[in-house]
């Protein structure tokens, strides 16, 4: 089963797109209503808008053999203590001996972000832009993970 934190998901399509082709269920989760594709493996839970619920939700059901699609480090964090896999919508796998590298690193960046947001006149760039190759690598990822998962189960 795919978990997928949907609200500010980019790649939507691509998790579809792979869930149909390998007859998998995709239950994307978000605060509110998202048009997906009608489809039976294909599902939205609604989680409702108060803060963390989605991630709430999500933690409840992922377990070993679930894959979650989230940008949110801490919700990976959750997924990875009950045994499941997480991957960020750029393809990047988050594991038990990167993640806590990975918190730490956001919560220095939460610290210095004030600071530096004085400094460049209250501007972040954000992440780049996704590309067909993004998005290509993204697919790739996740079949990767799937593969080893199903090879495990």
């Amino acid at each position: 089963m795919i978990l997928i934190d949907a609200d500010a998901c980019p790649v939507k399509a691509e998790i579809t797109e792979v869930a149909l082709r390998r007859n998998m269920q995709a239950i994307f989760v978000a605060g509110s209503f998202l048009r997906l594709t009608d489809h039976p493996l294909i599902k939205l839970f609604v989680a409702g808008d108060a803060f963390d619920a989605a991630d709430d939700a999500i933690a409840q059901v992922a377990r070993p053999g679930t894959v979650t699609i989230t940008a949110d480090i801490l919700l990976a964090e959750r997924v990875l203590k009950v045994g499941g896999a997480a991957l960020d919508p750029r393809g990047r796998e988050y594991t038990e001996a990167s993640i806590g590298e990975t918190v730490a690193t956001r919560d220095l960046m939460a610290e210095l972000r004030p600071g530096m947001m004085g400094q460049a006149g209250g501007q972040s760039s954000g992440p780049a832009p996704y590309n067909a190759r993004d998005r290509a690598a993204f697919k790739n990822a996740l079949d990767r993970v799937l593969t080893r998962i199903a090879r495990v189960g």
